[in-house]
């Protein structure tokens, strides 16, 4: 294990400790809720060194949707906890702001700091495009089910089993996907000497994924426990606090890994592991959220969302379909996804 990764699991440790202590003291929610999230966003960095770890064993499309998959384990327990919660708008937002974050934010950055070392990148086409049909097709899915109650069609009063069967839909074209990049992803297939092997034993890779999935459980019960009252202190919205605050704790700051890899000019790579991190969130864990939340006795999740995220969500697919199916990027296409994002945050500030 190196220096860095043996920092990084300290802090943790530290960050965790440091939650539980406020959280069973009672002190301020904001002090507990801002450390709680560092304690998530440390766990996820932990997540994804652990999957790198353990998808090196197996080649490189295993490892894209190991990190893909495994790094929404803390938005997953967040989700839950606030759902039981009764906070289904949280995490609709949260869910939502995680597909904005990866698309938008993390993609630009990556294409803003790549292109300014590299110039002008390039990579192969073929499985971003994918990607990015399979992310209009999941966001068609959500739309339908907003507009089947928008538009107050006969299908209103059975939204709750056409969200059902739209779920389903949606993972069994997960399934396909996962299946798709365990069996050989082209793109990836020359970037395998690239993304490193196993430095750490299996013994220890599962011991540490354990471990972080142990610290994810328990910090995210604290994280939502302090979150209402939290908003309440600072005046955020439900809406911001799900879109921004919580998505990003949860989810996005692991897939800052994607910046590294277009920084190193591994274009390849770095564009599938972002954008397979939205997707797998559209396609994976929105859709599983939603059959849990009809036994977990809280809120009912759905695929309703309001105007203003469905459109969110469209311009977000779109943009980034644009920038990858021309199989090349420059840092201004970097930087207008970043202003996107920061225009959609701003817009949900109010609520």
């Amino acid at each position: 294990m190196k220096r860095n990764e043996k920092i990084i699991i300290i802090l943790c440790l530290m960050a965790v400790i440091a939650a539980g202590a406020l959280h069973f003291t009672g002190a301020n929610a904001v002090i507990t809720f801002s450390v709680a999230g560092v304690a998530l966003a440390l766990i996820a960095i932990i997540v994804g060194d652990g999957t790198e770890q353990l998808g090196s064993r197996l080649g490189p499309g295993a490892t894209g949707i190991l990190q893909s998959s495994l790094a929404s384990l803390p938005e997953l327990f967040v989700s839950i906890f606030a759902l039981r919660a009764g906070l289904a708008h949280v995490v609709q937002t949260a869910l939502v702001g995680s597909i904005l974050g990866n698309s938008l934010l993390v993609f630009g950055l990556a294409l803003f700091c790549g292109g300014l070392k590299n110039g002008t990148q390039k990579f192969k086409t073929g499985p971003p495009r994918m990607i990015a049909t399979l992310m209009l097709l999941a966001v068609s899915a959500l739309i339908l089910p907003t507009l089947t109650t928008t538009l107050h069609t006969p299908g209103e009063p059975h939204i709750n089993n056409l969200d059902i069967f739209v779920a389903i839909v949606l993972l069994v074209l997960y399934a396909s996907s996962i299946y798709f990049s365990v069996r050989g992803d082209p793109a990836l297939s020359n970037q395998e000497a690239d993304i490193g092997h196993a430095e750490w034993s299996l013994g220890l890779t599962i011991g540490v994924l354990a471990g972080a999935a142990a610290g994810a459980a328990a910090v995210s019960d604290w994280f939502v426990e302090a979150l209402t009252p939290a908003m309440a202190s600072l005046g955020i919205s439900e809406s911001f606090a799900g879109l921004v605050i919580v998505a990003i704790a949860g989810n996005a700051i692991e897939n800052l890994i994607g910046v590294q890899l277009a920084w190193r000019n591994q274009m390849d790579y770095a564009v599938s592991i972002i954008l397979n991190s939205s997707l797998q969130i559209a396609l994976g864990l929105f859709p599983i959220l939603l059959l849990l939340s009809f036994f977990l006795g809280g809120s009912i999740l759905t695929f309703v969302l309001s105007p203003i995220l469905v459109v969110s969500l469209l311009l977000a697919a779109i943009v980034s379909a644009f920038i990858v199916f021309d199989g090349e990027s420059i840092w201004v296409e970097g930087l207008a996804l970043i202003g996107l994002y920061c225009i959609i945050a701003a817009a949900f500030w109010w609520g």
